[in-house]
């Protein structure tokens, strides 16, 4: 079995269950502009991307006005901080003693996510999670410079923790976006989980090492 000594795992839909809430308000403040764009649609295109660059994507892809993607993506952080203030955020299930577990075997545990640091904080406020008892670092999309499918959040990790192996690296997440980040920096494992935003067939186009239900499952192979 490979001898993995960091986990790198997507927040939304792989450890965090918010009920799609980003992208239904992506959805949202993009119709707000006169599109008719569904759920799907916005979840087949937009998974895992940094916003502002799901939103000129989504605009592209439908034909839309590219201009229209920073007023569009202001829209959707104002209506996302509003939502966040409501939201029941939950743990997905079986995804908070996996950390603890892993952690008690020494492996480092890292967050990512195409979100900014301020809309991860907030969730990881409202799950009661903290840092160096259920994860051991958080890199966001504010913490570099080039977003997924590009390693770099991947390799800010690695740095931060001293790992030089890329061998050595679990990355986890809910879409094909995350499974190309993994491949990109040449990770040991990567893992695609069915609790979030992409489907089992759509996943199977990255040719990830596993597919689980959650990221929980993983506790078997490591």
């Amino acid at each position: 079995m490979k001898n993995i000594e960091l986990l790198v795992l997507d927040m939304a839909g792989t450890t965090v269950d918010e009920d799609n809430v980003v992208y239904k308000t992506v959805m949202n403040a993009v119709n707000d502009y006169g599109y008719n764009v569904s759920l799907e649609k916005v979840l087949s295109t937009c998974a895992g991307m940094e916003k502002l660059e799901a939103i000129t994507s989504l605009l592209k892809e439908i034909g839309g006005n590219e201009d229209e993607a920073l007023p569009i993506f202001e829209n959707f952080s104002d209506h996302l901080k509003e939502a966040y203030q409501t939201l029941d955020v939950k743990p997905i299930n079986g995804v908070e003693d996996f950390l603890i577990s892993m952690r008690s075997k020494n492996k480092k545990v890292v967050l990512n996510t195409g979100y900014t640091s301020e809309i991860a904080l907030q969730l990881l406020n409202k799950l009661h999670w903290k840092e160096n008892v259920h994860f051991d670092a958080l890199i966001t999309a504010d913490d570099v410079s080039e977003s997924r499918p590009s390693p770099e959040m991947i390799h800010l990790a690695m740095k931060k923790f001293n790992i030089t192996e890329p061998e050595k690296v679990l990355k986890a997440g809910d879409s094909v976006i995350d499974i190309e980040e993994g491949k990109n920096a040449g990770c040991g494992l990567t893992i695609a989980v069915l609790s979030g935003a992409q489907s089992k067939t759509e996943l199977e186009n990255s040719n990830p090492d596993y597919i689980f239900h959650t990221i929980s499952e993983a506790e078997k192979i490591l």
